[in-house]
């Protein structure tokens, strides 16, 4: 039996969403694998994390989800200050190096200092990219991409929920 023209649309759009289903159920992975690797300063249980952070915070902090762009309100804090993180109260980034990037996330050239943040790899999307964490807790922050300004050429996108600001 020939397939008629809605039959094969129906069949093209089955076949691509049949294809992308395992790079989607990917997406939002578990995040745990930077944390089992190391050990860290704060340390706590899954319970103990759940009832301190709010469910978004835990969400990103603790099992590497993503805000959606622009719905943070440290995206627009343009204050003096201190970005802390949401989980230990690590400090992780100044205002002074903080830029608008026009992503809709909170950008930094640079952490406050070097031993901040931490780094893995993730391949959670299909293709890999370096993934920041706060270096006391291991928490998830963000993604470092390479087409930040300079002096250092590179972009902390970096998820508001993670963070506390501190003003100065």
């Amino acid at each position: 039996m020939p397939f008629n023209l809605t039959s094969r649309r129906t069949f093209i759009a089955a076949t691509g969403v049949a294809a992308a289903m395992p790079l989607l159920a990917s997406c939002g992975g578990s995040g745990t694998e930077y944390r089992k690797e190391r050990s860290f300063r704060v340390s706590k249980s899954e319970g103990q994390w759940r009832r301190q952070l709010t469910r978004e915070e835990f969400r990103i902090l603790r099992e590497a989800g993503t805000e959606r762009a622009y719905t943070s309100p440290l995206n627009d804090e343009k204050r003096r200050g201190v970005y802390k993180c949401a989980g230990c109260g690590n400090r992780l980034y100044s205002s002074a190096h903080k830029y608008d990037s026009g992503t809709g996330w909170p950008s930094f050239w640079q952490p406050i200092d070097n031993s901040a943040v931490g780094t893995s790899i993730d391949h959670k999307i299909g293709f890999p990219r370096t993934e920041v964490h706060c270096a006391d807790c291991g928490g998830h922050l963000g993604h470092i991409f390479g087409d930040g300004p300079r002096p250092t050429g590179k972009r902390h996108c970096i998820n508001g929920v993670a963070m506390d600001f501190v003003p100065a």
